[in-house]
């Protein structure tokens, strides 16, 4: 009898991986080693085009391994937390306690977005209610406390506060939205979830587990295969995200974006278009996320820059997608939250 479950709320990986050869996977990942490679050893030598796709692609590896990195540490950790342990720390679900402290979680957690998209979706296997789940990935991927120290030398303490709250704001209210409309019947609820058994005590608990683990060279190893399988599904979308960002990069101008990101209606349009279609991670867009701010003098802009990549990401999109199984649950993810933004860019430009 095979170990995967067949039911329709299974999505994980390894059990697609049995059925059919994932093509996006590793196709992506071919072509970022390839051009990683070129640009180690060749890069000087190649056509103008391939030169830059692959020192992009060198620069996009570089910077975001390390948030992929701790992304699988942390789901093979989150895999071997009991669920009892998840939810006793995040709350109940669907309620406003419980979004403040997924909200939270993700404000404090120093991760880039794409390490955090990796433990969104390992919380919602977990047990947390799709609300949890979604202010915890607004709130994540710029709050971190590396980016908050960058932003604070980029654009000054002011506005670094500034941002935070109102990302803080935009999640809880989105988390909120997100649960209500599953009380409603609007969106699914998450098959996983599951009351805590009544005489639950966190602390003894988790000394009773810390007891039992062995700590040796063997877990060690089992946790980065467990990790690394663990993560497929996002890696299967981040991978193929840096290949459409490196085409961006090799055959549209830089110039283009850099043109109209000025403190109008228009300027903002164009700079949530350019913060949806740009596949980076979140310290790649916090300097440009500066630059609009100082350059343009359009803090809103910037805001909307740091906020809409999180928002409408289609890597954040497909893996909760294939994370809930429902198309509505993702899309809903920018549907609720992008008007937020808007509005607070609007309110940003017009007093800054």
């Amino acid at each position: 009898m095979s170990t995967c479950d067949t039911s329709h709320h299974n999505n994980s990986p390894s059990c697609h991986s049995k059925r059919s050869f994932d093509v996006l996977l590793w196709g992506s990942m071919a072509i970022v080693a390839v051009l990683y490679a070129l640009a180690l050893v060749a890069s000087d030598a190649l056509p103008t085009w391939l030169h830059t796709a692959a020192e992009a692609t060198e620069n996009l590896v570089n910077t975001m391994w390390w948030g992929m990195a701790l992304g699988v540490v942390m789901l093979s950790l989150l895999t071997r937390i009991p669920r009892e342990f998840v939810i006793s720390v995040l709350g109940a679900g669907g309620g406003f306690t419980g979004i403040v402290r997924a909200t939270a979680a993700g404000v404090l957690l120093d991760l880039c977005n794409h390490g955090i998209l990796m433990v969104g979706a390992k919380l919602y296997e977990r047990g947390a209610s799709l609300g949890q789940v979604m202010a915890f990935l607004i709130a994540s991927p710029w709050n971190s406390f590396s980016l908050t120290l960058i932003l604070v030398a980029l654009i000054g303490l002011k506005w670094t506060v500034v941002f935070i709250l109102a990302s803080v704001l935009i999640a809880v209210i989105s988390g909120c939205l997100f649960d209500a409309l599953v009380r409603r019947g609007v969106l699914p609820t998450n098959p996983n979830t599951f009351a805590l058994p009544e005489n639950f005590d966190f602390w003894s608990q988790a000394k009773a587990g810390l007891r039992d683990t062995r700590f040796d060279k063997r877990f060690v190893f089992t946790m980065i295969v467990d990790g690394i399988k663990e993560s497929r599904m996002v890696m299967r979308w981040v991978l193929f995200g840096i290949v459409l960002a490196v085409a961006l990069k090799s055959f549209v101008p830089a110039d283009i974006f850099s043109s109209y990101f000025g403190p109008s209606l228009l300027g903002l349009g164009a700079t949530i278009v350019a913060a949806t279609i740009i596949e980076g991670c979140s310290e790649g867009s916090t300097p440009i996320a500066a630059d609009l701010l100082t350059r343009a003098n359009a803090p809103g802009n910037s805001f909307a820059f740091l906020m809409t990549g999180a928002s409408t990401d289609y890597t954040e999109i497909m893996v909760m997608k294939e994370r809930t199984a429902s198309w509505k649950a993702a899309l809903f993810l920018p549907l609720l939250t992008v008007p937020q933004i808007v509005l607070v860019a609007l309110v940003m430009n017009a007093g800054g």
